[in-house]
């Protein structure tokens, strides 16, 4: 019989460090996407640094997945809450930042459904090889997937406000940022659709499809 997780091990500071990057989600959406610089004098400075206060939002609540994930090994408290939570965390925040970027139309929609799409193909996946007894870790490619899709989604919310940087769109510089945040953006695409066929390859021993 399989003991219940003590209440100490669901308050980890890693799993409390977890939901807090679930929490912080909210926030970050109010600082892309809301008119809160309206409610300061210098508003119209506050816009032009919204958007790349929101990066730095993104960035920080992506940090605390390395230093959570680092506290639980290091600490000996990794729990099957954490096991859950944190990249149910990872994929919202991702999912979340997608969406915003959809909204403000600084992203097209079918870049987001191929990533979206993604994480539920391979979340049912995973649930299916689990409940057949097989585990079936992540891999180098994903984990690059990652990176670049967190890259990515930074560079394209600042790609259209390189002017607080004395960096004009229509300059030389702000066309090679342009064309580089499309680079990074395009490399975490292909990246997501061969991770998940990388998922769907290592769990063809529990699924027929063309992949055999």
């Amino acid at each position: 019989m399989t003991e219940k997780p003590t209440r100490r091990e669901r308050m980890s500071v890693a799993n409390i460090i977890t939901l807090g990057r679930v929490l912080l989600i909210p926030l970050f959406l109010v600082a892309f996407l809301s008119s809160w610089p309206m409610l300061f004098d210098d508003a119209t400075l506050l816009f032009a640094l919204r958007p790349w206060i929101a990066a730095v939002v993104f960035v920080l609540i992506s940090l605390t997945d390395v230093v959570d994930g680092y506290l639980a090994r290091k600490r000996g408290e990794v729990t099957t809450f954490g096991k859950f939570m944190d990249p149910l965390a990872d994929k919202l925040l991702v999912t979340a930042a997608l969406l915003a970027l959809v909204q403000t139309l600084s992203l097209p929609a079918w870049i987001a459904l191929i990533i979206i799409a993604r994480e539920f193909a391979v979340s049912g996946l995973r649930m299916v090889a689990s409940a057949e007894g097989v585990v079936i870790v992540a891999s180098k490619i994903g984990k690059a997937k990652t990176t670049f899709q967190a890259i990515a989604i930074v560079m394209f919310m600042v790609k259209n406000h390189t002017d607080i940087l004395g960096i004009h769109s229509g300059s030389v510089l702000g066309q090679a940022f342009h064309f580089l945040a499309w680079g990074v953006m395009l490399l975490a695409v292909a990246l997501t659709l061969i991770s998940m066929w990388d998922y769907f390859k290592k769990a063809s021993q529990i699924l027929s499809g063309p992949w055999n």
